[in-house]
């Protein structure tokens, strides 16, 4: 069961990367890098909705997708603030 859970989160991680790199024209990396700021943009964007009421991710789902992909173009926008 747990490694479902795992692989659940790094299919919707490497789904909201690729979301979030469709959505930010011009933001480098390979797959690994997008898989990896999906899986931590996913986890960001969980914790910031817990934090404002909304809930966190509970499974895969279009909203906890939703979720993942904002958290993903945020982190994004900082990663690019702090490159510049």
């Amino acid at each position: 069961m747990a490694l479902m859970g795992l692989l659940s989160w790094i299919l919707m991680g490497l789904i909201a990367g690729v979301l979030a790199r469709l959505v930010l024209k011009g933001a480098g990396g390979g797959l690994l890098v997008t898989l990896v700021t999906g899986i931590a943009g996913a986890l960001l964007g969980g914790f910031l909705a817990t934090q404002l009421g909304f809930g966190g991710l509970s499974g895969f789902d279009p909203r906890s997708l939703v979720i993942a992909m904002l958290g993903s173009i945020l982190l994004l926008l900082v990663i690019r603030l702090l490159r510049s």
